[in-house]
C-alpha cells in the first residue's frame, strides 16, 4: 500500500502516518511547516519529507490514498492533482475506520474526560496483557505513538473527537466511527466556531448515537442531564449502560474507592476522575474485562499527560498543570484540586487559548467556574484574540463572564510576578490551559518557587 498525507506534521496525522509505516506500508508526506516533536518522530521513522511545502508532483496513479489533514486547504495543490487523478482521498478518522472496519470498535465520546478514559482504558489493558489497536488525541507516558494499527487485533480503541474531519468533509469525526461500543461522558458547549448554538452542538451527540451499530452497547453518564436524555432516548435501539460517580474517599495517596462491597486504592482524584473510571471500566467489561480485575489494575494508573499532571511537590507545596480550558472542565478540575486540599490555600490560573474561550458571545458561560479556588488568575492575550480574527474582548469582560470574584490579567509578565509574589506554605497552584501562558515554563516556575522553602 503507498499512502500520501497532506499535511503530516500535524499531532494526529504524524501519528497517524508512523503507526501506517510500521504496520509495513509505503508512507509519503509533505507540510508547508512541521514543528517539533512531530519533526524528529518522522525523522526517526524516516518518513519526514526532504523539503518543506506542497508540490502537486508527489501525487501520482500509484498512491492507493491519500489523507487530508485539517491543516491543509481546500484548494491545497496535491488535493486537487490527487481528486484529478482518481486517487482516493481520506480524512484521519475516515482512514482510521477503514483500518479498524472489520474490528470491535470502542469509540470515547464526550466534551471532557475523553483522553482519561481512554488512558485508564489502555492502562488496564496493557496490564493484564490484552492486544488491542488504539487512537488516543494526546501523548501518554509509556507510549511512543498514540495510534497503533496491526493485522493481529480484533478490538480497536478509538477516542471521539466531534471536531471536524477536514477541510472538505465537515462531519465530526466521531460520526465516522460506526462503534459496537460507544461511551458519552459528558456535554458542554465547545467549539462554538462550528457549532454556533448548544443545540446544535447537541445534536452531534445524537447523531454519534445513531452511528452505533445496530444493537450496539451505549455508556452514558447518568449525572450529566443531556447524556442522560441521549441515553434514554436510544434505549430502544441499544444496549444502554448508565453510570455515576461511585462512593470514594479523600486519602493523602488519592482515593480509595468502594465498589460493591470492595475497597480499590487508587493514585487518582477527583470527583470527575471517579466518575470517568467507572465509565472506563464498563467499557472494560464490554470486551471481556472483569470490573474487579479492571479497578485492581487500576490502582496503578497515576493519570492522563496534563490532566491533574503532578509538576512539582514537597510536604507542604504541590503544583499541578491540567488542559483544562472549557467551563465544565475548570469547575471539575478545581474542585477536584479543593476537595483533595481542603486545608491549603489553592491558587488556580488559567489561561483563555481556545477559538470558543477568547469569544465574546461565549464568555459568559464561564460563570462560577473557578468558585472552588481560594484565589483565580484568569489569562488571555489580545495579540492571541486579533491573531484568531476575533472581536477585542477587556479585562472588565472576562471579570463579568466569570461572575466576578476573579483577577484578570493580560500579560504573562503580570502572571508571573503575582505567582512570585506568593506565600506558598500550604499551598496548591494550579495551572489550567491548552496553551502556556504565552510562555510560562512550568517546571521552571515549580523550581523558583520550591527554592523560598
Amino acid at each position: 500500500m503507498n499512502v500520501h498525507f497532506i499535511a503530516i506534521g500535524g499531532s494526529a496525522m504524524h501519528n497517524l502516518a508512523i503507526a501506517l509505516n510500521r504496520k509495513g506500508m509505503n508512507i509519503t508526506g509533505s507540510d508547508d511547516e512541521i514543528f517539533e516533536p512531530s519533526r524528529s518522530r518522522l525523522m526517526r521513522e524516516g518518513i519526514l519529507p526532504e523539503s518543506i511545502g506542497w508540490n502537486k508532483d508527489r501525487i501520482s496513479s500509484g498512491l492507493d490514498a491519500v489523507i487530508l489533514g485539517m491543516h491543509a486547504r481546500a484548494d491545497n495543490p496535491e488535493l486537487l492533482r490527487a481528486k484529478e487523478l482518481g486517487v482516493p482521498v481520506y480524512s484521519y478518522p475516515e482512514y482510521l475506520y477503514e483500518q479498524s472496519k472489520y474490528k470491535k470498535r470502542i469509540v470515547i465520546g464526550g466534551s471532557h474526560g475523553k483522553t482519561t478514559i481512554t488512558s485508564m482504558l489502555l492502562h488496564v489493558i496493557n496490564a493484564i496483557g490484552m492486544n488491542v489497536d488504539y487512537m488516543v488525541g494526546a501523548q501518554l507516558d509509556g507510549y511512543d505513538c498514540m495510534v497503533k494499527i496491526t493485522e493481529e487485533a480484533s478490538i480497536m480503541i478509538l477516542e471521539g473527537d466531534e471536531y471536524l474531519s477536514s477541510p472538505i468533509d465537515r462531519r465530526p469525526k466521531f460520526h465516522l466511527y460506526k462503534p459496537d461500543v460507544a461511551i458519552i461522558s459528558g456535554i458542554a458547549w465547545d467549539h462554538i466556531n462550528v457549532f454556533p448554538t448548544f443545540e446544535n452542538y447537541v445534536d452531534q451527540f445524537d447523531q454519534f448515537c445513531d452511528e452505533i451499530v445496530e444493537g450496539g452497547v451505549l455508556i452514558y453518564n447518568f449525572e450529566d442531564e443531556e447524556v442522560r436524555s441521549l441515553g434514554e432516548r436510544h434505549e430502544d435501539k441499544l444496549q444502554t449502560v448508565p453510570y455515576h460517580t461511585p462512593n470514594y474517599e479523600v486519602t493523602k495517596t488519592g482515593t480509595l474507592l468502594h465498589y460493591k462491597g470492595k475497597e480499590y486504592p487508587l493514585n487518582i482524584f477527583g470527583a470527575h476522575n471517579l466518575q470517568n473510571m467507572i465509565g472506563a471500566m464498563h467499557l472494560g467489561a464490554s470486551i471481556g474485562i472483569d470490573t474487579d480485575a479492571f479497578l485492581k489494575a487500576a490502582a496503578t494508573f497515576t493519570g492522563a499527560g496534563k490532566r491533574l499532571q503532578r509538576v512539582i511537590e514537597n510536604d507542604t507545596f504541590v503544583m499541578y498543570k491540567d488542559f483544562a480550558h472549557s467551563p465544565s472542565k475548570l469547575k471539575a478540575t478545581t474542585k477536584a484540586v479543593k476537595d483533595q486540599y481542603k486545608e491549603r490555600k489553592v491558587i488556580a490560573c488559567m489561561e483563555l487559548h481556545t477559538f470558543s474561550s477568547l469569544k465574546k458571545e461565549f464568555l459568559p458561560q464561564y460563570n462560577r467556574a473557578m468558585a472552588e479556588a481560594d484565589v483565580a488568575i484568569v489569562y488571555f492575550s489580545p495579540q492571541v484574540v486579533a491573531h484568531k480574527k476575533l472581536d477585542a474582548i477587556s479585562k472588565e469582560m472576562v471579570l463579568d463572564g466569570f461572575g466576578g470574584n476573579v483577577i484578570v490579567m493580560n500579560r504573562t509578565e503580570e502572571v508571573l510576578r503575582f505567582i512570585r509574589e506568593q506565600e506558598w506554605d500550604k499551598s496548591v497552584l494550579l495551572m489550567m490551559s491548552s496553551g502556556n501562558f504565552d510562555g510560562i515554563d512550568y517546571d521552571a516556575l515549580g523550581g523558583e518557587i520550591l527554592n523560598q522553602f
